[in-house]
């Protein structure tokens, strides 16, 4: 709630400042002019000034309309950076309370072998939970830096979709037919652990927010030399309004301490990021009947497979 008030406040008194400004430059320019009519002999200096107070007030104008849209970019990123804090913190909590609990269990009671297993398990989960957790944090880190041309090979962009796939499906222990890949042999020249990434987020978030079961068709297509991809879930999709915003830095869509699902918000700027170094793009659209969400990425200087 802080927060709300704390951004109202700042843009109001820009909003105010913008119009008396406005003002100032309306009747600046209202007084120059009648005393320009109204004393011909001093018309020239009139003019002048009239020339000189109007560049001086456009530019104060142009900048308090630049520092208020600074002021709300800085506003809204800290906000964010806010959500990702609470969520890397929820993400690191939850798994080690769970590894604690378990362990002191074994630590004090008496278990069977078949409970043991399940601990083991259990464990074993959390901490693959955690490994995923800081590895996000690593690929954040990491795809800021522009790639060096040697870290460049030509990759397979059908058996990379096809690694992250089987990667996916045993994370979240999924049978064959959850996801689903079309992919015509193509190959393009990328950094196969940057393709990698963009690719595993992309499945990561169509299991994560797609149906009950969820359904993934995933598709690769070679078109006048670029590679389209596409990943289809079954999901609730997303607003029109909202889709050039889940594409930047630690944004997720709804309160933080409400979700019942896992993330950084970091796995589709992650995407953006990726393909943008390699000159592509990537878009959103509805999926079939208006039903789940279809992105589509364009990487292009792609070939087939000889």
């Amino acid at each position: 709630m802080f927060e709300h008030r704390s951004l109202k406040w700042p843009i109001t008194l820009g909003v105010v400042m913008i119009v008396l400004v406005i003002l100032m430059t309306v009747g600046w320019v209202l007084l120059t002019v009648i005393g320009a009519i109204g004393n011909e002999d001093d018309a020239p200096a009139y003019w002048v000034l009239l020339s000189a107070g109007s560049v001086s007030l456009a530019c104060i104008l142009a900048g308090v309309i630049v520092y208020l849209i600074q002021l709300v970019q800085a506003t809204n990123m800290n906000r964010r950076q806010s959500n990702f804090v609470d969520s890397v913190t929820h993400e690191l909590k939850s798994p080690i309370a769970s590894l604690k609990l378990y362990l002191q269990t074994l630590s004090r009671r008496q278990v069977n072998d078949e409970q043991r297993e399940n601990f083991h398990r259990y464990m074993l989960a959390d901490v693959e939970r955690l490994d995923q957790l800081i590895n996000h944090l690593l690929d954040a880190a990491r795809v800021k830096r522009p790639d060096p041309e040697e870290l460049r090979e030509t990759c397979r962009v059908d058996e990379l979709l096809e690694q992250c796939r089987a990667s996916i499906q045993a994370r979240y222990e999924l049978g064959d037919e959850v996801i689903t890949l079309d992919a015509e042999p193509i190959e393009l020249s990328a950094n196969p652990v940057d393709l990698t990434i963009a690719f595993r987020n992309l499945l990561d978030n169509a299991i994560k927010y797609g149906g009950s079961p969820p359904e993934v068709a995933v598709t690769a297509r070679l078109c006048d030399g670029a590679a389209w991809v596409s990943v289809a879930d079954n999901g609730a999709g997303i607003p029109r309004k909202l889709r050039r915003k889940i594409f930047g830095r630690f944004v997720r869509l709804g309160n933080e301490l409400e979700r019942s699902r896992q993330g950084t918000g970091l796995g589709l700027y992650l995407v953006r990021t990726v393909v943008r170094s390699l000159g592509g793009s990537v878009r959103v659209r509805d999926g079939r009947n208006r039903s789940g969400t279809i992105f589509e990425l364009h990487l292009p200087n792609a070939n087939t497979v000889k």
